[in-house]
């Protein structure tokens, strides 16, 4: 009788906000899961319910620094994703995201692991195309306060494309939209944590310039189930998908289409939270800031089967109710 063993998984930045869905999903898939975090923006509260896991490991490390072990899958989710954290130590950002994804290039060259890589749609810029498409180039500030994120993985972006291109590796990449949920960091500076937490707290909820800025919001289970189908494709189907529609390398929009004003997202906060004193008040807007942020999902909906399944009613729902039990 031929003995089944488990896959192997190993996921970087597991202790974040994505990282930690990410782990916990794999696991109830049967995955071994090892996780990778230097917890600079991630904490072990995000997985300690996984660490009586047998199937499951933690290892403090940072991708910066080369890694070994052997791995069926490689999920490179690690550098800091909101403009608090970021900005805050914008060198070890770009480190994070160009020397980081360069390492786990090469433990997929020498191991033969499929590595998906999560990219942004920062990549994107302050965006002249709209919705966004993957074969738009962006319009991106190389020197600004946001471009050690932006251009970090722009440049992570070519490494992967490359490493596929010469050396064979089996790259995939996605740009995640505006995504949301349960076990983000309540002062990461994202506009649903930020409104959130303003909200429960009674202070006033600021909005930047007029509030309609738009943005698109995307579950964190939606967004998990599509990385899952990007990695359990074979590569002969997603070559054969890039060739089809002219893609120099598998990079895929992942994000929900549902475009919201800055301002409707902050009333339908406020609508969900009847009791909170906030109210809504303006600042300038920072440098920067895209105006308009919307994802075509149409080679998503046909690489994958996948469309976004959560309502951001439902999905901000839900995400309250996670940020009562660290306000109480």
């Amino acid at each position: 009788m031929e003995l089944k063993f488990p896959k192997k998984a190993l996921v970087t930045g597991a202790a974040g906000f994505l990282g930690s869905h990410l782990c916990r999903r794999l696991l109830e898939d049967g995955y071994e899961v090892t996780a990778l975090d230097n917890l600079f923006t991630g904490t072990k509260n995000n997985i300690i319910s996984l660490f009586d896991n047998k199937r499951f490991s933690f290892v403090l490390h940072d991708v910066t620094q080369p890694f070994w072990g052997q791995f069926d899958e490689i999920y490179n989710l690690a550098c800091p994703a909101s403009p608090i954290h970021y900005q805050h130590n914008p060198v070890e950002t770009i480190k994070s995201s160009v020397l980081g994804i360069m390492n786990m290039l090469d433990l997929a060259l020498k191991t033969k692991a499929k590595i998906l890589h999560t990219s942004t749609s920062e990549v994107y810029g302050d965006p002249l195309v709209h919705p966004q498409v993957e074969k738009y180039w962006g319009n991106v500030n190389t020197i600004g306060v946001r471009s050690c994120y932006d251009e970090g993985k722009r440049c992570a972006e070519t490494f992967a494309a490359d490493y596929r291109r010469e050396y064979g590796v089996d790259a995939r990449m996605v740009r995640i939209f505006n995504t949301y949920g349960p076990n983000m960091h309540p002062k990461d500076g994202r506009v649903i944590s930020n409104f959130i937490m303003q909200a429960l707290s009674g202070e006033d909820i600021t909005l930047f310039g007029d509030g309609l800025q738009t943005r698109s919001f995307q579950y964190c289970d939606d967004l998990i189930e599509a990385l899952r189908r990007y990695m359990e494709l074979p590569r002969g189907a997603i070559d054969a998908f890039c060739e089809r529609h002219s893609l120099g390398a598998p990079v895929i929009n992942t994000g929900n289409p549902g475009e919201y004003t800055i301002k409707e997202l902050a009333e339908e906060t406020l609508r969900q939270i009847p009791g909170s004193a906030s109210k809504l008040v303006y600042r300038p807007i920072p440098s920067d800031d895209p105006k308009r942020r919307k994802p075509d999902i149409s080679l998503a909906k046909e690489l994958l089967g996948w469309e976004p399944k959560v309502h951001l009613k439902e999905g901000l729902a839900k995400t309250i109710e996670y940020f009562k039990t660290l306000v109480r």
